[in-house]
């Protein structure tokens, strides 16, 4: 069988209490872990490309990011967004009312799923508090993935509404490392300083109401410039978060491009273009130190009061974590996508697509049409059934869909 995503037990186990005040969302959250254990008896003919429920509902709210950092794909290195018009960017983007009818629809046919918002950054949309609480109050639970701007004076909203999960992009153990991994795009400012204020002031607000919600996550993505000083990372924030989460990243060399653009134009007919976005030249090279690092988080993580840590893909080895950034055709055991059955992803301007990283297949716009309408149109079935009879796309071997999700 297929290598699938599965969140350890032990970090489960860990985070339990917290799980427990908010109950509908846990069980949400293991009904998902064990449709991906059973994908294929539960659908004997995804072949046919036909879903069955929504599990997940990832919304990139907006492309606008304060950030330039380079492991991203939208704004980084060789990012797709560069050139592009903030205020067209801005004036595509779908208004906060859409989105409340959207998730009513949603609920209004038996659609529960777990909500994911992200960006650029989700902050700098108006009404992303809005979307999260009304989403919690539809018993949607709801997760946001913030490098942790403007996000210290709405923390007390995120904690009443309840916020499930909260995400924050934490790249460096102090103010030069982290800002040097996620540089302002006026190259002047202290992104640093705006995650510990976001950590003060939602610990804060958790501590004077009672509340164990949101979770609060680092979410760090290893690079050229960091792989020395996970450690770091995890003692400098251990006793501020709940959860510690690791991404080697997600990556496309220059031939992998090129094979990607033929066998999609194949499939699809038409030229890819987003996945150019993740060529770049921010992986680590020192394999060894990186295991190294992995080895000693792993250790320290298993201490009781620790704070769990999570590495996504899990790989372990010098020889095999060279080999996840030097060579694009090793898949890991990652065989079969599921995601694209389970998670629906729309985009800032509102398009709706199978896939959250190479987002070029787009089989409408749910300014026009609801997800529910959507969910299982042909366009949507033609992208599932290539995946599911002709294989993965040469892009998947280093997509969150399939190796994070």
């Amino acid at each position: 069988m297929s290598k699938r995503v599965m969140i350890a037990h032990q970090a489960i186990l860990r985070l339990l209490p917290r799980l427990l005040d908010q109950p509908g969302t846990g069980l949400k959250l293991a009904r998902l872990q064990l449709e991906k254990w059973l994908f294929n008896h539960l659908y004997p003919d995804h072949a046919e490309g036909r879903a069955h429920g929504i599990r997940q509902l990832s919304i990139r709210i907006t492309d606008l990011c304060n950030l330039r950092c380079a492991t991203c794909g939208q704004w980084g290195e060789g990012g797709y967004l560069h050139g592009r018009s903030m205020k067209e960017l801005k004036a595509q983007e779908v208004p906060p009312a859409r989105y409340a009818e959207l998730l009513e629809d949603l609920v209004a046919h038996g659609h529960a799923p777990l909500v994911y918002i992200w960006g650029g950054e989700p902050m700098l949309y108006p009404g992303t508090v809005d979307l999260i609480e009304k989403a919690t109050s539809l018993g949607l639970g709801t997760s946001i993935v913030s490098n942790g701007s403007f996000l210290a004076a709405e923390a007390g909203r995120l904690v009443e509404a309840p916020l499930f999960l909260l995400q924050l992009s934490i790249d460096g153990h102090s103010p030069e490392s982290h800002n040097a991994a996620r540089p302002s795009a006026g190259r002047d400012g202290d992104n640093f300083s705006s995650i510990e204020s976001a950590l003060e002031a939602v610990n804060g607000e958790r501590a004077a109401r009672g509340r164990r919600l949101p979770l609060i996550a680092s979410l760090t993505v290893i690079s050229q410039l960091n792989h020395h000083h996970l450690v770091d990372i995890h003692e400098t924030f251990r006793d501020r978060v709940d959860l510690f989460v690791f991404y080697l990243s997600w990556w496309i060399d220059a031939a992998g491009a090129s094979a990607h653009e033929t066998d999609f134009r194949r499939r699809f007919g038409f030229q890819p273009r987003l996945h150019r976005g993740w060529v770049g030249s921010w992986k680590p090279d020192d394999y060894h130190a990186l295991d190294g690092q992995i080895q000693e988080l792993q250790r320290r993580s298993a201490s009781r009061g620790s704070p769990p840590v999570i590495f996504i893909p899990h790989i372990r080895g010098a020889r095999a974590l060279e080999s996840y950034y030097t060579d694009h055709r090793n898949r890991f055991g990652f065989g079969q996508c599921i995601s694209i059955y389970q998670a629906v992803e729309v985009d800032s301007n509102g398009d709706l697509s199978p896939c959250r990283d190479y987002h070029d297949y787009v089989v409408g716009n749910v300014k026009e049409a609801t997800i529910t309408e959507l969910w299982n149109a042909p366009a949507y079935r033609r992208f599932r059934k290539s995946l599911s009879t002709e294989g993965l796309m040469p892009v998947c071997s280093r997509c969150c869909g399939l190796m994070g999700y």
